[in-house]
């Protein structure tokens, strides 16, 4: 079995001066070096305080990993999370990600009661030598917040670079944001998440906000969100939600490269499984949409890939990785005849350990 799956542990608990490493995102650039991204969180397991953006480098498909590397940092030990990496035509590869100041919580953030300078604020940085090294973070977040939103999170995951149609060429990173409350609420009430993308067209110089889905009715109020290219250019969206919409997943589908939906986030209940972070993939060949996940109902556990031969519409599981504790993950074509797996687990919990596991494409095509 270990053979046939390799799997290896680029980030593991109490390593290299973190506490824990957390929400993953990989891609691989144009050289084939797989790229994995991750919070190392210092001093704690939590979602707030000192965090910075780290990596690290795989040269031979994800089985050995180099060096740990700092890629950015907020100036006073506050957070830099939530990587959006992805690879452009020309072998650049940009990240996009968010900073928070040191004293910052979401629940204070989604209250309003966080000054602008310690509230979610977007940058970008390009490196131009195969993630070896990373130029000073830009930051755009004028650009890509709405001045009335709150809380804001890119992705998590990796972004995409479309390569088909007319937007061939622009990158997509799908984001979160939280409206300000009405009546009574505080802010940190479901109702008032929603969804948007980051667009940009020019190789990560100058971004915009695409698609907007916010309305704070209580039904679909998306979170966390991935992407992922289909056939003919068209992209597939897939959300995690809290709501009173049956299941925990809802998506979407857009027909200009981002910057519309077809229809608002409509609830998917074929995807069982707890409130997470999900990640999708288009794998052609052999023509098929993998989304990976936690599969146990009630509980962060029992990673599993799920795949759909119609485009999202049913879904079928293609490879579980285990029964054991397990979170957040991202997909990743890693060569012709393998998928990589970057995920959260652990054996008596869901975050001590982030593992990349090698998948056979052949595996992920539906038996005749």
């Amino acid at each position: 079995m270990a053979d046939r799956y390799p799997t290896s542990v680029p980030y593991r608990q109490q390593t290299d001066g973190y506490h824990t490493y957390r929400i993953p995102a990989a891609v691989v650039s144009g050289a084939g070096t797989v790229l994995a991204f991750a919070e190392g969180r210092r001093g704690s397991a939590g979602d707030s305080g000192h965090i910075d953006l780290v990596l690290r480098r795989s040269v031979d498909g994800g089985r050995t990993w180099g060096g740990l590397q700092v890629v950015a940092t907020e100036p006073r030990r506050g957070t830099a999370g939530n990587p959006a990496p992805a690879v452009l035509d020309d072998g650049r590869i940009v990240l996009v990600f968010v900073r928070q100041g040191p004293s910052a919580t979401e629940e204070k953030i989604r209250r309003g009661q966080v000054a602008a300078a310690d509230g979610r604020r977007v940058f970008v940085q390009i490196s131009e030598d195969d993630g070896v090294t990373w130029p000073a973070p830009r930051e755009i977040t004028q650009s890509v917040k709405r001045p009335e939103w709150r809380w804001y999170a890119t992705a998590p995951g990796h972004a995409l670079v479309l390569r088909q149609g007319q937007n061939a060429g622009r990158v997509v990173v799908p984001a979160n944001h939280s409206l300000p409350p009405g009546g009574q609420d505080n802010g940190t009430e479901g109702p008032y998440n929603g969804g948007h993308s980051l667009l940009s067209d020019d190789g990560g110089q100058t971004w915009r906000i695409g698609y907007v889905d916010d309305n704070p009715d209580g039904y679909v109020n998306v979170n966390e969100t991935t992407a992922t290219e289909l056939p003919g250019g068209r992209l597939y969206l897939n959300a995690r939600t809290d709501s009173t919409a049956p299941g925990t997943r809802a998506d979407a589908y857009s027909a200009d490269g981002g910057q519309t939906l077809e229809l608002p986030f409509r609830p998917q209940a074929g995807l069982a499984g707890p409130v997470v972070e999900g990640s999708v993939a288009w794998c052609e060949p052999p023509g098929v949409l993998l989304f990976s996940g936690p599969a146990a109902p009630d509980a962060r556990a029992m990673m599993t890939v799920r795949a759909s031969d119609d485009l999202g519409v049913t879904w079928r599981v293609a490879h579980t990785v285990s029964g054991l504790p397990a979170a957040y993950s991202d997909l990743v074509r890693v060569d012709p005849d393998t998928v990589g797996l970057l995920f959260e687990t652990g054996n008596f919990g869901p975050y001590e350990s982030i593992a990349f596991r090698h998948i056979p494409v052949a595996e992920l095509t539906a038996a005749p």
